[in-house]
């Protein structure tokens, strides 16, 4: 993808103060794109077929309620498979939750245990999308909402489902990376609605060289997840 898809999704515009906040850290900026790229148009996709993860992509931003984000990926999942795109954005609505909710394994934490939906792909949709990408739906549902319940033998469920190791570790992979991408992307929103908390002045006057830091705000909208998406960009 040639534009940069956070200042897309964003809707920043060039010379604006997000804009002037990402330029100045455009390791981290070029890193988001190249991770979004790795793991959702790498030019040889393998296993995890290009329809497999368009069809996540649009499922975690659907069920993370960013609706300009999951219109993205839901417009690019339609143009590559119809039924497919069409499928998915019903799964979405009937696994929308709020959460995280789950148990926590350590008796310790009972206390916070917490219970929510439990989503299953229905037999008809399964049958359909093909038993692989209906597990994957259902891991990333509880990676969403139910980290604390991620173990070993949800893992297994995808290896039983017709997942290797590898595949299930780009599965993995894209579903932090669209969990980092929504934070940032609502983060950056935030600051586009009001450029003053940029620290970033009007008239441009921060691009001297004498001018004072920005205020980092890619790294407090991005928090540490920026990092790990710098690793999956590069080795994805």
């Amino acid at each position: 993808m040639t534009q940069d898809l956070i200042d897309h999704l964003v809707g920043i515009a060039p010379g604006s103060p997000v804009d002037l906040v990402r330029s100045r850290r455009p390791e981290a900026r070029a890193n988001a794109q190249a991770s979004y790229d790795a793991l959702l148009e790498p030019a040889e996709p393998g296993a995890v077929s290009a329809v497999d993860r368009f069809a996540l992509a649009a499922f975690v931003t659907a069920i993370s309620a960013e609706p300009a984000t999951a219109g993205f990926y839901r417009e690019y999942l339609s143009e590559l498979d119809t039924h497919v795109g069409a499928r998915i954005e019903s799964l979405a609505a009937a696994a929308a939750a709020t959460g995280p909710f789950g148990h926590y394994p350590s008796a310790a934490l009972a206390s916070e245990n917490t219970d929510g939906l439990r989503f299953e792909v229905p037999e008809a949709d399964r049958a359909a999308l093909g038993a692989p990408l209906a597990a994957a739906l259902e891991h990333a549902h509880l990676l969403v909402f139910r980290p604390r319940e991620a173990s070993a033998a949800a893992l297994q469920k995808l290896l039983d489902a017709g997942w290797d190791e590898t595949s299930i570790v780009v599965i993995s992979q894209l579903i932090a990376f669209l969990s980092f991408q929504l934070r940032l992307v609502a983060g950056l929103r935030l600051l586009a609605q009001d450029p003053a908390t940029t620290g970033i002045v009007t008239n441009h006057a921060d691009t001297h060289p004498d001018a004072p830091a920005a205020t980092g705000a890619e790294t407090t909208a991005s928090g540490t997840n920026h990092t790990h998406a710098e690793t999956v960009g590069a080795h994805a």
